[in-house]
């Protein structure tokens, strides 16, 4: 694991961490995975993808991690809506894609960092994929984050997006009626009785992974 500083456009400073393979794994895919955290504002930080991003080292990718504006060792401050922090996934992928040199970039967003993350898949021509780990696209909190959902939905680029049956925050309903008008490829995995932060959980990381690294392996070489 090391660690790094990336500056953004705007001139944020943002704590980057890089969670590298022990060793060569075979039939690993060269695709480096940017996985970016929950709500700033509800005290997310980079640490709470740490599990995952320990577990993608294991199975031979990259992982990168790190704090958005205003959160952990980061500079700035965080927006209420994530329209700033738009700029920071960018400059870390473009970060990736400049200085580790992999094939591809995947970006993985966990809750709110689902539609930051997904407003900046089509802003770096590196990544290739996305994944979403409990996209909020219901009513309460697309008055925050809706103004996101059209990059994400219109985004020819594949997608995954993981969901429990429990979330607060969007039923299934709404994930398959938002998904409809959805272009490219479209993924949906649903984790039966699983809640919206139980999924940000620790017990949930291997499930994660698997998700994450087979989904690797489907896209296009």
């Amino acid at each position: 694991m090391e660690w790094t500083t990336v500056e953004t456009a705007d001139g944020a400073k943002l704590s980057v961490r890089l969670f590298k393979p022990a060793a060569p794994v075979e039939d690993a895919e060269d695709v480096a995975v940017v996985l970016v955290h929950p709500y700033t504002i509800l005290g997310g930080v980079q640490g709470l993808l740490r599990g995952m991003a320990q577990g993608l080292a294991e199975r031979g990718h990259r992982a990168v991690t790190f704090d958005m504006r205003g959160a952990g060792r980061s500079t700035g401050r965080a927006s209420l809506t994530g329209s700033s922090e738009v700029r920071d996934v960018v400059a870390v992928c473009r970060w990736v894609a400049d200085t580790l040199k992999p094939r591809a970039v995947l970006l993985v967003g966990s809750s709110a960092g689902a539609p930051i993350a997904g407003s900046a898949v089509d802003k770096v021509d590196q990544v290739v994929g996305y994944v979403s780990i409990g996209y909020p696209f219901g009513l309460l909190a697309s008055i925050l984050f809706g103004r996101h959902h059209d990059a994400i939905l219109k985004s020819e680029k594949p997608k995954l997006f993981i969901m429990g049956t429990k979330d607060g925050f969007t039923s299934v309903k709404q994930l398959q009626n938002k998904l409809k008008s959805a272009a490219g490829r479209v993924d949906t995995h649903l984790i039966e009785g699983a809640g919206h932060f139980q999924m940000e959980g620790p017990a949930f990381d291997a499930q994660m992974v698997d998700l994450i690294v087979n989904f690797i392996k489907s896209l296009p070489k």
